[in-house]
C-alpha cells in the first residue's frame, strides 16, 4: 500500500514537470523580423513564404512554426522542411520534391483506350512527384483497362530521374488477351430460366457471333448494374424481398471468367389495400378515378411496373388539372406475411426552372434526335411529369440500351437546375430470314432493318419473299420526328408479282408507293394516315373464268388509309400483360375498282405465373365494292401467320383451281406458354397454340362460298442459337377442306448487328 502511494506521487510529479516544459515552450515567442530560405531551386522565396502563411513583424511561437511546416507539406512541393528561429530571424531549409516532366503510356495500340488513359495522366504532368500519387494513378489506369476487357493486364511503372530535379514516368502495359465472360450462372434461382435472366442483365456470355459487343468482357461497374437490373426484375415479378446476395467472377485458366450471381428470391408478394393521401392544396374529387384502378390491383402480384402505371395516371390527371408542380410518392407496408399496403402521397413540389440540358453518350446518334423528344426544354418551368414522359419517349426510340438522367443545382441561380441526360447506344441493325414448306411447295423470306440510320433515328426496312408462284419486295423509310413536328413521316415502295397462270389462269403485277404520318393523339392512342398510289396489271389465260377475263386490264388507283391503335401492353416485345386494339380503313380517292377495306385487330395477354403466359388474338377484315365486284387481287385472304398449318391465301372459296378469296375474313389465335416442357434447355421456350379462321362471301357468285371454319393446333418453339433467334412452328390441321393447301412446318431466323 505504501509503495503504491509513492508510485502515484512520482507519476504526478512527472506530469507536472512535462506540462510546465510544454507551457514554457509554447509561451516562448519572438517578433518575426526576417525569413531566410535555403535549398529552393524552382520555387521563389516569395512563393514559399506565401505557402508558409507567416508574416513579418508578427509574433511567432512553436505552435505557429509547426502550423507553417504543415502548410508547406500540404502543397506537395517539398520532400523535407527544417525551421530554425534565432534572434527574430527564421531560417527555412527545404528539399524540393521532383516535378513530373512527362508521363508516357506504352503497350496500348487501341486509340480509344489510349486517349482515355492520357486524359488521366496529362493532369499530373508538371505536378510534384509523389510515389503514393503515382500508385493511385496506376490503379486508376488499371481499372480503365480492365473495364475494356483486359482484366489480366500487367502494368510496370518506371520513374526516370532527370538532372534538373524532374522525373519522367512511364506506364508500360502488357495487356494480354481480353477477359471474356465464358459463362454466366445464377445460383439460387429456382423460378426463372437462366436464359431469361441473361436477357435481363447487360453482361453477356462471349459467344463468337458477338464479336463487336463490349458487354462480353468483365466489367465490375457493369456487374453492379446487373445486380440492380436483376433486383428490379424480381420485384416486378412480385418478389418484393428478393436479394442479390453476392456476385463474383471466377477465372478459368487465367484466360476466361465465369460470372456468378447468388440470388435469394424470397416469397411472392401481392397487393393488399391501396389508397392515397392528398395535400390540403388539392381536392379528392380530382383523383377519384384512381379508386377503380386501386380496386383492380387488389390481390394481384406486387409489381413496380404496376405502381409506375398508377404514377403515370396521376401524372395525366395532374396535367389535365394543370397541377404543374405536384409530386406523387408512395409508401409500402408489409401485412399478413406476403401482402403489401400501398399509400400514395401527393405534395407540392419545389418550383424551379431549367437552366441547361446536357446530352452525353450519343457517339452515333445526333443530339437533336434526343432533344426532339424533350417536352421540358431549357428556360421552361421544370415539370417532373413532362420530364418523365420525355425520358420515356427517348427510351421508346429503341436505339439506346439505357437512358439515365441527373438533375443538379445551378451554380448561377438557386431557382434553376442543370439536367444531364446520359444514353448508351446499342446495335440497331437486324438481319432476318424465314422459310416454310407445304403441300404445294416452299417459300423463303429475308430482310435487313436499320433503326438508327446515320444517327438520325430513321428506320430503314427492306424485305423480300420468294415462293413458287410469287415474288414480294418492300422498302420502307420511317422518320419518327419529321422536322421536329412530333409526327412521323413514313414512305413505302413495294412491288408484288404473282403468277398463277398454270394453276389459276391469271397473273398480276402490282407496284406502288405510299407516304403517310403518325402520332400519339392521346395517352397510348395512336393515329396513322397514309396516301398511296398503285399500278396493277392483271393478265388472264384462255382457260380463265369469265369473271377473271372481265377483270383483265390495267388499274391505276389512289388510296387513303387511316388507323387508330390503342396500345396498353406492358411491353411491345414479348408482352406478358395488357391489350392492344386497332381499327384501320382504306378508302379510294381515285380508282377503277371502288373498294373499301375495314380491318379490326385485338390482342390480350395475361400472366398466370412468371412462366405461364396466356394470350389471344382476333382478326376481322371486310372488303366491299361500291359499284362493282371486288377485284381478285384486292379480296381478303388469310395469311399463314393467322392460320398456322395452312399456306397463305390457300383456303376458302375457289373458282376451278383458283383461290379467289372472300369479301369477309376472320381469325382467332389462342396461345399458352409451356413453362416446364423444356425446362432442361435454358435457351428454348415452347408454346402451344390453337388457330381458327374463316373466309366467306363471294360478291359476284354466292354459290362459290366456302364458309367452313378451318382450325389447327401445334407447337411453336423459340430457340436462341449461336447465329441468332430461331423460331419454329409445327401445326396439325384439325378441320380442313379437301381443296385447302396445308403447310405443317415453318421457321424464321434473325440476328442483330
Amino acid at each position: 500500500m505504501k509503495n503504491n502511494f509513492f508510485k502515484n506521487i512520482k507519476i504526478k510529479i512527472f506530469y507536472f514537470i512535462l506540462i510546465t516544459i510544454l507551457n514554457f515552450n509554447n509561451a516562448y515567442s519572438e517578433i518575426l523580423k526576417e525569413i531566410l530560405i535555403k535549398g529552393n531551386e524552382r520555387l521563389s522565396i516569395e512563393t514559399i513564404i506565401m505557402f508558409s502563411g507567416l508574416d513579418l513583424n508578427t509574433e511567432i511561437d512553436n505552435n505557429k512554426l509547426n502550423l507553417s511546416i504543415k502548410n508547406l507539406y500540404k502543397t506537395n512541393y517539398f520532400k523535407n522542411i527544417k525551421m530554425t528561429l534565432n534572434n527574430n530571424i527564421l531560417e527555412i531549409e527545404i528539399v524540393e520534391n521532383p516535378i513530373i516532366q512527362t508521363i508516357k503510356i506504352e503497350g496500348i495500340k487501341n486509340k480509344e483506350i489510349l486517349e482515355s488513359l492520357e486524359n488521366i495522366t496529362k493532369k499530373d504532368e508538371k505536378y510534384p512527384f509523389l510515389i503514393n500519387r503515382v500508385n493511385d494513378q496506376k490503379n486508376l489506369l488499371a481499372n480503365i483497362v480492365r473495364s475494356n476487357g483486359f482484366y489480366f493486364a500487367k502494368i510496370e511503372t518506371k520513374v526516370i530521374e532527370n538532372i534538373n530535379n524532374s522525373v519522367d514516368i512511364v506506364y508500360k502495359f502488357d495487356l494480354g488477351n481480353k477477359a471474356i465472360i465464358k459463362k454466366i450462372n445464377f445460383k439460387g434461382n429456382k423460378i426463372f430460366k437462366d436464359a431469361k435472366l441473361r436477357n435481363v442483365i447487360k453482361s453477356e456470355e462471349g459467344k463468337f457471333w458477338k464479336f463487336i459487343s463490349r458487354d462480353k468482357f468483365l466489367d465490375q461497374q457493369r456487374v453492379m448494374l446487373d445486380e440492380r437490373l436483376l433486383l428490379k426484375f424480381y420485384k416486378n415479378k412480385g418478389y418484393y424481398n428478393a436479394k442479390v446476395k453476392s456476385s463474383y467472377a471466377q477465372t478459368i485458366n487465367n484466360e476466361f471468367f465465369e460470372l456468378n450471381f447468388n440470388i435469394d428470391s424470397g416469397e411472392k408478394f401481392f397487393f393488399n389495400n391501396i389508397s392515397f393521401k392528398i395535400d390540403e392544396n388539392f381536392s379528392n374529387e380530382n383523383f377519384t378515378k384512381l379508386e377503380n384502378i386501386f380496386e383492380d390491383l387488389k390481390g394481384k402480384k406486387y409489381s413496380v411496373n404496376s405502381l409506375d402505371k398508377i404514377s403515370k395516371e396521376i401524372d395525366l390527371i395532374a396535367l389535365q388539372k394543370e397541377f404543374v408542380f405536384i409530386n406523387a410518392t408512395y409508401r409500402e407496408k408489409i401485412v399478413d406475411k406476403n401482402k403489401i399496403d400501398i399509400q400514395f402521397i401527393f405534395e407540392d413540389l419545389e418550383k424551379f426552372y431549367v437552366e441547361q440540358i446536357n446530352i452525353f453518350g450519343n457517339y452515333l446518334t445526333e443530339e437533336k434526335v434526343i432533344r426532339n423528344s424533350l417536352i421540358v426544354d431549357e428556360g421552361d418551368a421544370f415539370n417532373q411529369i413532362l420530364f418523365d414522359k420525355s425520358i420515356g419517349d427517348i427510351k421508346a426510340k429503341n436505339i439506346f440500351k439505357s437512358v439515365n438522367s441527373d438533375i443538379k443545382n445551378s451554380t448561377l441561380d438557386k431557382q434553376k437546375k442543370v439536367i444531364d441526360i446520359t444514353v448508351e447506344e446499342k446495335p440497331t441493325g437486324e438481319i432476318f430470314a424465314g422459310a416454310g414448306t407445304g403441300t404445294s411447295g416452299s417459300s423463303i423470306s429475308a430482310g435487313i432493318k436499320e433503326n438508327n440510320y446515320l444517327g438520325k433515328g430513321i428506320t430503314l426496312n427492306t424485305n423480300l419473299t420468294l415462293s413458287d408462284d410469287e415474288i414480294k419486295g418492300k422498302f420502307q423509310v420511317r422518320n419518327p420526328n419529321f422536322r421536329n413536328s412530333d409526327k412521323s413521316l413514313n414512305t413505302t415502295i413495294e412491288s408484288t408479282s404473282s403468277d398463277f397462270m398454270t394453276t389459276s389462269g391469271f397473273k398480276t403485277t402490282r407496284t406502288g408507293f405510299g407516304i403517310g404520318t403518325g402520332f400519339e393523339q392521346y395517352q397510348d392512342l395512336f393515329f396513322n394516315i397514309d396516301i398511296s398510289t398503285y399500278y396493277e396489271k392483271l393478265e388472264t389465260s384462255d382457260s380463265a373464268s369469265a369473271i377473271k377475263k372481265k377483270q383483265e386490264g390495267d388499274y391505276f388507283e389512289n388510296l387513303v388509309s387511316y388507323a387508330f391503335t390503342l396500345n396498353k401492353l406492358d411491353q411491345n416485345w414479348q408482352p406478358t400483360d395488357g391489350y392492344k386494339t386497332s381499327f384501320a380503313q382504306v378508302l379510294p380517292i381515285y380508282s377503277e375498282d371502288l373498294s373499301i377495306e375495314n380491318t379490326f385487330k385485338a390482342s390480350k395477354y395475361h400472366s398466370v405465373s412468371d412462366n405461364l403466359i396466356l394470350s389471344g388474338k382476333i382478326f376481322l377484315k371486310a372488303v366491299n365494292s361500291i359499284d362493282d365486284d371486288v377485284r381478285v387481287s384486292r379480296r381478303v385472304y388469310i395469311p399463314t401467320s393467322r392460320l398456322r398449318g395452312f399456306e397463305s391465301g390457300k383456303i376458302g372459296p375457289k373458282e376451278g383451281t383458283t383461290y379467289i378469296g372472300g369479301n369477309y375474313g376472320s381469325a382467332i389465335n389462342l396461345n399458352t406458354t409451356l413453362p416446364n416442357i423444356l425446362s432442361g434447355y435454358e435457351n428454348i421456350d415452347a408454346s402451344l397454340f390453337l388457330d381458327a379462321a374463316n373466309l366467306w362471301h363471294v360478291d359476284y357468285n354466292s354459290s362459290l362460298d366456302s364458309n367452313k371454319i378451318r382450325s389447327s393446333t401445334g407447337l411453336s418453339v423459340n430457340w436462341w442459337t449461336p447465329i441468332g433467334p430461331l423460331s419454329f412452328s409445327y401445326a396439325i390441321p384439325l378441320s380442313d377442306q379437301p381443296s385447302d393447301k396445308t403447310e405443317s412446318f415453318r421457321f424464321r431466323i434473325g440476328t442483330s448487328f
